[in-house]
């Protein structure tokens, strides 16, 4: 009976994993925020529903992707999580710690001046030449924690986001939910950070044990950068 149950367990967790993949693009197809730079729209502890960043690609998406800045969202009424735009996921490999849940806000070409663009409010400069990111290294976006004061490219968080660090689109906010992946983090001394991939590049694996459903379906990210330093586990 123990190894029925076992394996009725492991072939449903498959499963709706399984589903949540086809349907996202990307795995793992859930996030748990780490703290609360995105309040009050995301909270430390919720856990996010992320699609890849090329599907379901609305008209007012940036070319090759399914993100849409707020500066375009704001002028064709495209909003998510209370706000103008799309939230995405991201990863700079050249910053440590876990990727971030931070919202677009402008879409820059390579050279383009984008400070006459930017919203002055979450500057700390006077000119485009004040500013380390600015004119524009490449073409990338701009992005922004609704929580914090100052666009990421311009309090040091991050360089211009380049489409291919978008690691995915935020759907869906489930509350609390991702506490369990959180706790279940911090019980651990170490562990392999989960980079979500996209659907043609998933290897195919066997399911050795049941594990908890939340463990298996969700990654940690952070939206607050100040903690990228943490350490950061993943299941």
């Amino acid at each position: 009976m123990f190894i029925r149950e076992a394996l009725v367990s492991a072939f449903a967790v498959l499963a709706v994993g399984l589903l949540l993949f086809a349907v996202s693009g990307v795995w793992p197809p859930m996030v748990a925020v780490e703290s609360g730079s995105m309040e009050p729209h995301m909270h430390k502890g919720d856990l996010v529903f992320i699609t890849g960043p090329e599907r379901y690609a609305p008209d007012a998406a940036v070319e090759g992707t399914s993100v849409v800045t707020a500066e375009v969202g704001a002028d064709v009424d495209y909003r998510t999580f209370g706000g103008d735009g799309s939230v995405i996921v991201y990863d700079n490999p050249g910053v440590g710690g876990p990727p971030i849940i931070h919202r677009s806000m402008l879409w820059v070409e390579e050279g383009e001046n984008w400070y006459d663009r930017a919203n002055p409010d979450y500057m700390s400069a006077s000119n485009c030449q004040q500013l380390t990111h600015c004119p524009a290294p490449y073409d990338g976006f701009i992005t922004k924690g609704d929580n914090n004061a100052r666009y990421d490219q311009v309090s040091g968080i991050s360089e211009p986001v380049r489409p291919e660090w978008v690691q995915g689109v935020a759907r869906i906010r489930i509350p609390f939910l991702g506490w369990v992946r959180l706790t279940l983090a911090s019980t651990m001394s170490t562990a392999t950070p989960v980079t979500p991939v996209t659907l043609e590049h998933v290897p195919v694996s066997v399911v050795e044990a049941p594990v908890p459903v939340e463990q298996a379906l969700s990654a940690s990210v952070t939206s607050d950068p100040i903690h990228v330093t943490q350490p950061s586990l993943a299941a």
